[in-house]
């Protein structure tokens, strides 16, 4: 039995792999402490049938070869360890429906990029993943009601955030929060079911890369250390010279916005579960105001449990 688990995590770890390294979608401060940002909100709407489209074949995998959430309580630390998959996000088998009544949660919500890619000029490219396997979010909770005759997800809690890098392919390395903190995700249509095709789509706030307790290599931070670099205390407020280093010296906390969408195209009505694809914008890091974010896009996978 431990052989034939062993297989599966094998073979399992081997899809992940080869789809990560898939070559689709070749298609980027005042002295305040808080500042905030607005984000371009206009996703590309989710390209929004061809995006989509494209991850069906990864989300729609036969039964014989999907790595569901049953699959993944029966392994122990050891199966697990050095593998991938703590990072991977279960996959659902089924084609139901779930309908919901009154106040429900939904629980378990894991959300896997496969893609990820930066604005540079007018498109967006491909980039060098350089974060080791710890961008998944996981345990992701909060509330789900009707709201206007649709479907409302309300984010509460839950590992939903991670801090991830990614490299332009001339080599400029690109750092970013990845999260989808106080998401609040609406379904495009009417209707109180959980269903195949239903899509969720919604706004998050994405917060600064760095807190107000980090220091650069100059001592400089938010809340801490030096007020201007060492070595130019000449160079004072107001005077010439000054402007070209004071975003370097005056540090901000910038919250960005971004934009996500969901469609559902597995649900398991028996184990409660949902799955399917997503699509997500937001900004990179400012480095605490210093410069202009960059445009990320993410395409990936996600699972939940409907409680």
């Amino acid at each position: 039995m431990f052989a034939l688990k062993t297989v599966i995590v094998c073979a399992f770890v081997g899809v992940a792999v080869a789809f990560q390294s898939s070559p689709m979608f070749t298609t980027r401060s005042s002295s305040s402490t808080v500042m905030t940002m607005s984000a371009e909100n206009n996703l590309p709407k989710i390209a929004t049938a061809a995006a989509l489209a494209a991850f069906t074949g990864l989300s729609a995998m036969a039964p014989s070869t999907a790595i569901t959430s049953e699959v993944l309580r029966q392994l122990s630390y050891e199966q697990v360890k050095g593998t991938g998959l703590a990072n991977r996000c279960p996959d659902v088998v089924g084609e139901d429906t779930i309908s919901i009544s009154g106040k429900k949660k939904l629980v378990d919500m894991c959300i896997e990029p496969k893609i990820f890619q930066v604005k540079e000029g007018s498109e967006y490219v491909n980039t060098k993943l350089m974060t080791r396997q710890t961008y998944t979010l996981d345990g992701i909770d909060g509330d789900i009601k009707m709201a206007d005759g649709k479907i409302q997800f309300t984010e509460k809690d839950g590992i939903d955030y991670s801090a991830t890098t990614v490299q332009l392919p001339g080599g400029e390395r690109v750092p970013f929060l990845f999260t989808v903190k106080e998401l609040v995700a609406k379904a495009t249509e009417g209707g109180s079911d959980f269903k195949v095709g239903l899509g969720l789509s919604g706004d998050f706030r994405t917060p600064s890369y760095r807190t107000g307790l980090f220091l650069d290599p100059k001592g400089r931070g938010g809340t801490t250390g030096y007020d201007m670099a060492v070595a130019l205390p000449g160079i004072q407020n107001g005077e010439d010279g000054d402007e070209e280093l004071y975003k370097e010296n005056n540090k901000t906390f910038d919250v960005t916005d971004g934009k996500i969408e969901f469609q559902i195209q597995k649900v398991n009505k028996e184990e409660g579960e949902i799955g399917g694809v997503f699509v997500s914008r937001q900004k990179g890091d400012t480095d605490m105001g210093s410069k202009v974010p960059k445009d990320i896009l993410l395409k990936g996978i996600f699972y939940a449990r409907i409680e």
